[in-house]
Order: structure tokens, then sequence, then C-alpha cells
């Protein structure tokens, strides 16, 4: 009898050894995960979270704290609507790079950390890179607003190189028409905080 007890014993601290090493490999295994997350990975969770109901968030940039619902994810930028106290619906383009924070609330906080494997595989958008983004509208002669650190400069982007892009400055409202430029920028990709359409 006292030998069943014992065998007993015995088998149920190995069970319970045995559980608790596979506890530790699963907390583990979630460690490495939270620590290859990105912060395109983050909202990308919440996004399709929160497919079809209005999801917006909140993101410094240059100091400035911007509320956007995002509709687009590239490899380096989001893109989305600027909510704003006014009426305006303006598009903005913001490179991850240039985000200084982001602002959740408890339940994004927790919902941003989900896993995203049961997520279907991106399209090409995913592996489209900021100066794609800024070549097509260069080839589309949009009317835009390249906001910096050093300043907001109006304009249409003429053309975009591997690291800069060259900005026709003009008066917002008119035409990219050579007597209306007032000067040409260069302006490094690297500085832009965001793209405003």
């Amino acid at each position: 009898m006292r030998w069943n007890n014992l065998f007993d014993d015995l088998e149920s601290q190995l069970e319970h050894e045995l559980s608790a090493e596979d506890i530790d490999v699963r907390v583990e295994q979630e460690r490495l995960r939270l620590g290859r997350l990105s912060l395109r990975d983050r909202l990308l969770s919440l996004h399709d979270q929160s497919e079809g109901t209005g999801f917006t968030v909140r993101v410094e940039v240059g100091g400035i704290l911007l509320r956007i619902a995002p509709s687009g994810f590239g490899k380096d930028w989001v893109s989305g609507s600027l909510i704003d106290e006014t009426s305006r619906k303006l598009q903005v383009i913001v490179p991850f790079r240039s985000i200084g924070g982001v602002v959740l609330d408890r339940n994004q906080s927790s919902s941003s950390l989900r896993d995203r494997n049961s997520s279907p595989p991106g399209g090409l958008s995913d592996r489209l890179g900021l100066t794609f983004v800024l070549r097509d509208l260069a080839r589309r002669r949009c009317e835009l607003d390249l906001v910096t650190a050093s300043g907001t400069f109006h304009g249409t982007i003429d053309r975009v190189g591997r690291d800069h892009c060259d900005l026709a400055v003009h008066e917002a409202g008119t035409p990219r028409r050579e007597s209306a430029v007032s000067h040409y920028r260069i302006v490094p990709i690297d500085q832009l905080l965001l793209v405003r359409l």
C-alpha cells in the first residue's frame, strides 16, 4: 500500500514538473513573439480587429498629436484620413519612423499585441516603400504639403530620387505651372514627418 502511495506521489511530481516546463516554454515563446513585433504589426493588428468600425488611432508626429483613421499600410508608412475639428477630409501619409508615439487606451493596447498569424497574407501595398508612393504622387501631379521638422512646404513633387524628392513650391490651389512655381526644394525623405493631400 505504501509503495502505491510512493509511486502515485512520484507520478504526480513528474506531471507537475512536465506541466511547469511546458508553461515555461509557452511563456518564453510568447516573450520571443512579442519581442519581434514592430509598430506596423501592432497597428495592423488593431486595424484587422476593428475592420468596418471606424478605427482611429492617435499618433504623435513632430510633437503634435494627430487622430488618424488608417486605411492603408505599406512597408514603412501608414495612410489614412486625418480626423480634426474641421469638416475637411484630408488624406495623410505618415512614415513609421516619424511617429514619436502612439496613444492607446487599455483595450487597444492589449488588442495590438494579438497574434496576426491567422490574418491573410498582405498584398502588394505591404511591400511598397514610401519612395514608391511619392513617385506615384509625382506621376499624378498631386498638389500636397510636405511636413518636415523645418516647416511645411506646399507644392507638387516633380521627381523622386533614392533618398530625396524635388518639390516645386507654389501657392495652394494654384496648378503647377512654371510661372506659378516660386522655387524648387530638395527634401530628404528621411526628414519627412507627414505628407498631407
